[in-house]
């Protein structure tokens, strides 16, 4: 497949591949200690349909090995089964102390069902490895964890539950891998509370079961299949997927909830919530140890096995992830070679072509690549990206109005960054806009032959002073095609606007076509969630009258303070092309457009406190008994 060079070049940014040369990024190694070897049997269980032999250990020989074989590069380990505890005192200590030992491992961690931890597992922690981070595997709360049960078909809720109050009463904190299935959905809140009710839990990480791809029941040895085969052989039962499983649409919704229920009930403030705070991390700009929005993704994600073998990321299916054996990979270039040649990382790449073109780009980071590959395999790439898109939607109105969390729903408004937007001094903008008795000075106007009224007169460069409505030369500041929708905006209103564009085709001239907006900034986030819900009632009663041609949208963005380089939640009016249609037949219509909008604008009043017209969530809780009838 032929990609332009910037197609190569975003690629490249959003899924970062291993270079032996470059040794600044980590590598994550998942140490499968027992291979699929659990003392627990829950019904959703990956690693126990990869049907790979169990049993064997991996020894502290293969961890010196594995840390020879990386040396250089900030390693981080990840003990991990099966349930690792099952490998015994002894054998993990060993492990422990050749972790200690190397001094490329930055950061080891332990992800237990938690059913053996006991006194003398954390007395051997705190000797060994004193910083080693404990997760723990638990779904919520005990109706939640209707999936998690022994091999006997009974719930081991109670024992895990034992032991996060043991690590409470040991002054330790752990984070929780609690899987979205059927028996949490419509809870959010009081799963969350749950948990939160724990004293050790500090983080709670929520991992959606998309697994409608999952057509047969785990194979089992022996004859006799034990009482969680059954339940298992009950529970998958045809082409829609197996009982536990969710839609991706279903775990936004429930990621929503949990984040207005974050906020609401402060547990912001002790617990780390996952994926939010990722998302809302690259909503600010800012990087996340996540590699569902990092680029560090599975390049950089190493799996080990105790029989020596080692591929990639574990969610990843097996064999197929293979890269080589321990034994048998001479170094990191040797690694990345066999990288390059795997035709499943190679297909996982190149999905990244779709991310090269969307607008949540950004925010999203591509998300995991694992996941991707199984809806692209059942021919279903759109529903990932669309519960993606969807979450960030959200969020980003969360953090707008945290204390409006209805805007959360809203399916209008949307996740439009502006690469630039920024204001020379935004506080005294705003100060200024409010306080008609100021003096204002005189600025230098210019319209160029393309319309555009700006201080350089070039086309397609729109830079100007910040003017409102009390100064002198407002009015012929705001171009005439766009007049209408600011003067409606800032008069009926009484918003501020920051930037407004009649739209511009650049006829003849190198330049992308540019559409009508208009930008708004709230004083607060009051303010805020009044004028989204107001747009998106506008919008939505606007849009049958709209010319086929044009589309509105309205867009959620942030706007760069220059002075202090803080950022303030904006939101913007655009009129687009919609698909299918050309800037030609664009501006042949946007003036309609431009009148049907600007009366639904003038039939609403955003100090009303009325919602958004887009329906709340009836999501229906399903009960462990529901999901097992």
């Amino acid at each position: 497949m032929h990609r332009t060079i910037e197609q190569h070049d975003l690629i490249t940014q959003l899924y970062r591949g291993l270079d032996a040369e470059e040794t600044d990024s980590a590598v994550s190694v998942i140490l499968k200690l027992r291979g699929e070897t659990c003392d627990i049997d829950c019904l959703y269980c990956y690693e126990k349909r990869k049907e790979a032999p169990g049993g064997a250990r991996i020894d502290a020989g293969q961890v010196r090995r594995l840390a020879e074989l990386f040396q250089g590069r900030p390693l981080a380990v990840e003990l991990h089964g099966g349930e690792p505890l099952t490998a015994g005192r002894d054998h993990v200590a060993d492990i422990l102390r050749e972790l200690a030992a190397q001094p490329g491992v930055v950061r080891v961690s332990l992800q237990t069902n938690g059913v053996l931890l006991a006194e003398e597992w954390l007395d051997l922690f705190d000797n060994l490895y004193p910083d080693l981070e404990i997760g723990i595997s638990l779904d919520g709360d005990a109706a939640g964890n209707a999936w998690r049960v022994g091999y006997d078909g009974q719930p081991v809720y109670p024992r895990v539950a034992t032991a996060l109050r043991l690590l409470a009463a040991r002054g330790r904190k752990t984070g929780v891998i609690a899987a979205v299935t059927p028996a949490v959905l419509g809870r959010a809140a009081a799963v969350l509370d749950h948990l939160a009710g724990f004293e050790a839990v500090n983080a709670v990480s929520f991992v959606p079961c998309f697994d409608t791809s999952v057509q047969r029941p785990t194979a089992g040895q022996g004859r006799r299949r034990p009482a969680s085969r059954r339940l298992q052989d009950a529970a998958v039962r045809g082409p829609g997927g197996p009982d536990w499983s969710i839609r991706p649409t279903e775990y936004a919704e429930f990621v929503l909830a949990t984040t207005i229920r974050w906020i609401d009930a402060g547990h912001f403030a002790r617990i780390k919530l996952e994926p939010a705070v990722s998302a809302i991390r690259r909503l600010r700009g800012l990087d996340t140890g996540f590699c569902h929005f990092s680029n560090l993704k599975c390049d950089h994600v190493f799996t080990l096995y105790p029989d020596g073998r080692l591929g990639s990321c574990d969610e990843l299916p097996w064999p197929q992830a293979q890269l080589t054996r321990l034994d048998q990979a001479p170094d990191q270039a040797g690694v990345v070679a066999a990288q390059r040649r795997l035709p499943l990382l190679n297909q996982g790449k190149a999905l990244m072509e779709r991310c090269t073109t969307c607008a949540y780009q950004s925010a999203c980071g591509g998300g995991c690549v694992a996941t991707r590959w199984r809806h692209e395999q059942a021919g279903d790439q759109d529903s990932y990206c669309d519960y993606r898109i969807r979450m960030i939607d959200g969020i980003a109105a969360l953090l707008a109005q945290p204390a409006h969390p209805a805007g959360a729903w809203c399916r209008t408004a949307r996740w439009r960054p502006r690469v630039p937007n920024s204001m020379r001094d935004v506080g005294t903008f705003l100060t200024r806009w409010d306080r008609p008795d100021v003096a204002r000075t005189p600025v230098r106007l210019q319209t160029s032959a393309h319309g555009n009224i700006n201080m350089v007169g070039l086309p397609g460069v729109h830079e100007a002073d910040d003017l409102d409505p009390a100064h002198a030369q407002w009015h012929e500041a705001i171009e005439p095609g766009v007049r209408s929708l600011v003067d409606v905006v800032t008069r009926a209103w009484g918003c501020v606007t920051y930037d407004s564009c009649q739209g511009h085709p650049y006829t003849g001239l190198d330049l992308v076509p540019t559409e009508r907006r208009v930008g708004i900034i709230p004083r607060g986030p009051a303010e805020y969630a009044q004028v989204a819900a107001a747009l998106c009632r506008a919008v939505t009663a606007a849009t049958p009258a709209l010319p086929t041609a044009v589309q509105v949208t309205v867009g959620r963005a942030e706007l760069t303070c220059e002075a202090t380089s803080r950022t303030v939640p904006v939101l913007d009016l655009a009129f687009r092309p919609a698909p299918g249609h050309g800037w030609s037949a664009y501006f042949d219509a946007v003036g309609a457009a431009t009148e049907a909008v600007v009366n639904t604008l003038c039939d609403e009043d955003p100090s009303a406190g009325c919602g958004c017209s887009c329906p709340m969530p009836q999501a229906a809780a399903h009960t462990p008994e529901e999901a097992l009838a």
